[in-house]
């Protein structure tokens, strides 16, 4: 595996996103001690990462078989226009679906890929119609996933 250059960032940055990334919910103190720094600078350094927009947030990450179901379905859509505005009306949409976990704006031969996780048939139903009825839509195309191989990752530093 190749590893990846970040110049902007040192080694004790790098390991600060490495042990967050590993356990969001770290004591500022472990933390510090984890990558052998004093707390004080500890938290100067994770301020910064914050500010600059290397850590965007602190989640908790939920079992999605657990909570949506255990079908994962990737659903590609192609507008019948690609202007902003269709682009933008579509967006505007389909953010409000509950059981969508992500959407792409595609290149191409769709223009839209979108992940999202049903408990069953019923309900990729009851979305393929909902997609359906907004308006623009031109084609959809569904692929279901067979096993899930990374269940969430972030950048490997």
């Amino acid at each position: 595996m190749k590893t990846i250059a970040y110049p902007e960032l040192d080694r004790l940055d790098l390991a600060i996103l490495r042990k967050l990334s590993e356990d969001g919910r770290i004591s500022w103190r472990d933390l510090s001690d984890q990558i052998g720094l004093s707390l004080t600078p500890t938290l100067r350094r994770v301020r910064r990462l914050e500010a600059e927009g290397y850590i965007e947030g602190y989640t908790a990450l939920f079992d999605e078989r657990r909570l949506l179901g255990a079908m994962s379905v990737f659903v590609s859509v192609t507008l019948e226009s690609q202007s902003g505005e269709a682009l933008a009306a579509f967006e505007e949409r389909i953010v409000r679906f509950p059981e969508v976990m992500s959407v792409f704006l595609m290149t191409g031969g769709s223009d839209y890929l979108i992940r999202a996780v049903l408990p069953d048939l019923d309900a990729y139903q009851d979305l393929l119609s909902a997609l359906t009825r907004i308006p623009g839509v031109a084609r959809i195309q569904s692929s279901f996933a067979v096993k899930t191989v990374i269940k969430r990752s972030t950048p490997v530093l």
